[in-house]
């Protein structure tokens, strides 16, 4: 598990208490925290460096592109002292912002000039509500690639966040790649109820794509997705309604909702030394507690007390986690049913998405972590270089050492995962697939497997078209399409 990193985890009842988190939360601004300190710096050695917010009040996260990353505390000193990862040791690095105004930096000895983008705001309607969104490019009139971030199951911001939202939005246009965010709904500045329904949120990003192509103009090369965990849900799905150029799904699953918990649950226990037999009663209890999210806390609760009532007094049974079965089995039932009304997030628990994979041409690059708490990925890989073999243009990065986030992690005596950088080559990656969609090279210790030659993406004049396929709320004309985006084709 993940400590001050996990704002970028896509879990159901951490969202929960996430949100209860960021409400309480003085924003940067009104802690008076000077903003001239945000942004990707170009260092005097040609390498770039990243200063976002930090997870905790008062500090900045920094990030190199090849992943190296830290926190920034103030100190006694006009020197700021960093904290390798997400861990509390210090690293020895040092930064201070010797006329923050004008954006100079030095980072730990290296002087630096903070790099200016084109940015414009925009106020967009869909479905329903105002989103609030941001199109951030590189300077200049060439053509260039944009990526429209897709969030994933998080309550907090996109645009004012910390976390790989925020980073990508100013990394990316460092290394020429425009990037679209926007609070998806009932997050930040954006309007309407928070919500898992992965056929809205995907209506949403049709729309997203089509504000950046708009505020794009003439400057936009190729367009696609990136989508972080949920994400990987939403993403895909939103590319099978409007052309795009590729989609990028990083550390997200093809498989169902419950069959992530149940991996997870499966996973976890195995790792603590498990018996096979035992996990297979681990992966009953956690079903009795799916069972009872699944009917919004209203039936199932017979079949959790027998459970509770046979397995409770096991030595295992405190180690039953899983996505959601922990807090389910974690409170009395009458606590559950009272708290309900807190989870009515429209998830779609049985959503299918390899219908929507199969059905989908559009090139896509999977980046999965082998060792990934909240998003298994053994099946997902195999399911993905099951698509890949059957000749659709599919590209897969296994990282066999990367956790949820694709950052490396150190494990503390208790069990504790503590992040401590993100995976060599992963933002190398999210930039070469969106310039071009071909990899080159190696990219740390990730495995490729390629898609073959002869797949078949979407034709180019549907590309540069923009034209929409299907919209959420559905037409006479495109069942077909919406049978294969609900999973159910």
């Amino acid at each position: 598990m993940q400590t001050s990193h996990a704002s970028i985890v896509g879990t159901f009842t951490r969202c929960l208490a996430a949100c209860m988190l960021v409400a309480a939360m003085p924003s940067a601004r009104a802690a008076g925290r000077p903003d001239c300190h945000i942004g990707s710096y170009r260092l005097a050695d040609g390498s770039l460096v990243d200063i976002g917010p930090g997870g905790d009040e008062g500090t900045y996260r920094w990030t190199r592109f090849d992943g190296i990353t830290g926190l920034l505390h103030p100190s006694t000193s006009k020197a700021w002292i960093s904290t390798r990862g997400w861990t509390n040791y210090e690293d020895g690095i040092t930064v201070s912002f010797p006329n923050c105004a004008a954006g100079s930096v030095d980072f730990n000895g290296v002087p630096g000039h903070r790099i200016t983008f084109d940015v414009r705001d925009v106020a967009f309607k869909s479905h329903g509500v105002t989103l609030v969104g941001r199109l951030i490019m590189p300077k200049g009139i060439d053509k260039v690639p944009v990526v429209v971030l897709v969030h994933g199951s998080e309550h907090s911001s996109a645009l004012s966040s910390p976390g790989v939202l925020s980073t990508l939005q100013r990394l990316l246009p460092a290394e020429g790649i425009g990037v679209f965010a926007y609070d998806k709904r009932g997050t930040g500045k954006s309007g309407g109820h928070y919500t898992q329904d992965f056929e809205l949120l995907a209506a949403d990003a049709v729309v997203a794509v089509g504000e950046a192509r708009r505020l794009a103009g003439a400057r936009l090369g190729r367009i696609g997705f990136w989508g972080g965990s949920e994400g990987g849900w939403v993403a895909p799905i939103a590319a099978n309604r409007v052309h795009v150029d590729f989609v990028i799904v990083c550390f997200g699953l093809a498989v169902d909702v419950i069959d992530e918990d149940q991996e997870e649950v499966e996973l976890q226990m195995r790792e603590k030394g498990y018996s096979p037999a035992v996990i297979a009663q681990a992966r009953q209890v956690a079903r009795a507690a799916e069972n009872v999210f699944v009917d919004d806390f209203k039936h199932g609760f017979r079949q959790l007390d027998e459970m509770r009532a046979k397995y409770g007094g096991a030595r295992w049974y405190k180690d039953v986690h899983g996505d959601f079965a922990w807090f389910v089995l974690g409170h009395p039932d009458a606590q559950l049913r009272k708290e309900a009304k807190e989870f009515d997030w429209h998830t779609p628990f049985y959503y299918d998405p390899m219908a929507t994979l199969r059905a989908d041409r559009t090139p896509q690059l999977w980046i999965l972590g082998g060792e990934d708490y909240e998003a298994p990925s053994a099946a997902t890989s195999r399911r993905i270089k099951s698509l890949i073999f059957a000749g659709l243009p599919f590209t897969l990065a296994y990282y066999p050492h990367a956790e949820h986030g694709m950052t490396l992690f150190e494990t503390e005596a208790d069990g504790t995962r503590v992040s401590t950088r993100y995976v060599p080559g992963y933002f190398a990656l999210i930039r070469d697939f969106a310039r071009s969609g071909r990899l080159r090279g190696t990219y740390g210790d990730a495995e490729i497997t390629r898609a073959r030659r002869g797949s078949r993406p979407a034709s180019a004049a549907a590309r540069r078209s923009g034209m929409v396929l299907s919209d959420h709320a559905g037409s006479s004309d495109d069942g077909a399409d919406h049978e294969r985006h609900d999973g159910s084709g």
